[in-house]
């Protein structure tokens, strides 16, 4: 059921407002406020699809109520109501949030059309917010040890630019999550997030990976082929164990940053490009500068800001949080009952020697979940999770 309120001093108008609306659908539940300062209480203390509010009123007026909402509650549309001199402050209304205007009287086939749009508008908003909630509980970063609460917070102050991002850390750390993080957190989320995982493409390849090709190009370019950045135009790519590109990519990189432009392996002709780089790596990068393996200069194009992700052995005290989400996800994977870890079993784990990270923790956790008891206890930990 759609829920609007009638925010109308004029008694007459408001009342025509809310027999139009209970009228037209049953779904519609109509509820009156008589000024701006009622109208806000109630917009404060319920929730509502769709608010009408009249522009001049006393105590608080339509300008005033529609800051006020959408400092509370921005999602929900706002149609003025204006009479015939208050059209060019309804027409700023709309620069200022509001969905659209009626004027006094209202046309009811308007009035109807305005209403079925704002409510499908309002759905629109209602379904983006859970599928972000949806996305962003894929990449959760679990952990509330400083080490993570300081990535996070470095992630917040990042993501809303446009600054490159180095990731750096050993394998099996979250480097990936701290990638999407960054992009779904940004505003190219609604562009696309393209991975190049550049240690599993070959050195002859990885240049017509990235950049495309023109079909004649080499032996099986039999036709032209976009690459990854062209794929990410508008979005963001994440360049995924970048240590290991190869020299002759790298300067292709590299000026795909100085310049924002690319050309396809066998053509000349420049592609104007505009995607986000963020690149990761297991690897120090400046003994690989030194060893004549990685430019300096792309490095320092790279690395305008530099994440490092800790290692499960240096963030210990996120261990706990992590069994009870790795339980829950592979019990839900399963169709089967999440498992309790004793307490004594959650020590054991602490005292463990992660060398394989997070990713080696995900594998012991399901290894103890498939073998151990009813509850996981510290005996199971001893049995099974050694490697």
């Amino acid at each position: 059921m759609s829920k609007i309120l009638v925010i109308e001093d004029e008694a007459a108008i408001r009342r025509v407002l809310v027999k139009i609306l209970s009228e037209e659908n049953d779904s519609y539940q109509v509820e009156e406020a008589v000024d701006g300062l009622e109208g806000i209480e109630k917009i404060k203390n319920d929730d509502y699809d769709l608010v009408f509010c009249d522009i001049k009123m006393p105590k608080m007026d339509g300008v005033e109520v529609l800051e006020a909402t959408k400092k509370i509650k921005p999602e929900i549309p706002m149609v003025m109501i204006s009479g015939h001199g208050d059209l060019d402050t309804a027409v700023n209304t709309m620069r200022m949030g509001a969905f659209d205007y009626i004027s006094k009287p209202p046309d009811l086939n308007r009035l109807l059309n305005t209403v079925r749009n704002a409510l499908e508008k309002k759905e629109l908003v209602v379904a983006n917010k859970i599928l972000k909630k949806k996305v962003s509980k894929k990449y959760d970063m679990i952990g509330e040890s400083d080490a993570i609460s300081n990535i996070k917070n470095i992630i917040d102050k990042v993501a809303p630019t446009d600054a490159r991002v180095l990731i750096t850390g050993s394998n099996g750390t979250g480097k990936e999550l701290v990638a999407h993080w960054l992009h779904e957190k940004s505003a190219r989320s609604k562009g696309a997030l393209i991975e190049v995982n550049c240690a599993a493409i070959p050195s002859e390849l990885i240049e017509s990976e990235l950049f495309g090709h023109v079909k004649g190009a080499f032996t099986s370019a039999n036709k032209d082929r976009a690459g990854k950045f062209e794929a990410a135009n508008g979005g963001t790519i994440f360049l995924d164990e970048i240590g290991d590109m190869s020299l002759s990519a790298q300067a292709k990189v590299l000026r795909a940053l100085q310049e924002s432009r690319i050309q396809r392996v066998g053509s000349d002709k420049d592609i104007k490009v505009d995607v986000r780089v963020i690149a990761a790596t297991n690897k120090n990068l400046k003994k690989e500068i030194e060893a004549g393996r990685f430019r300096e200069d792309l490095y320092h194009r790279l690395a305008v800001i530099l994440i490092e992700v800790p290692s499960l052995n240096e963030r210990r005290a996120d261990i706990p949080l992590l069994v009870n989400h790795f339980s829950e996800k592979i019990a839900s994977e399963n169709g089967s009952t999440k498992k309790v870890f004793s307490d004594k079993a959650i020590k054991q784990l602490q005292e463990y020697d992660w060398t394989g990270n997070i990713r080696e923790l995900r594998n012991v956790i399901e290894r103890l979940i498939i073998l151990g008891g009813q509850e996981v206890s510290e005996q199971d930990v001893k049995l099974f999770a050694s490697k």
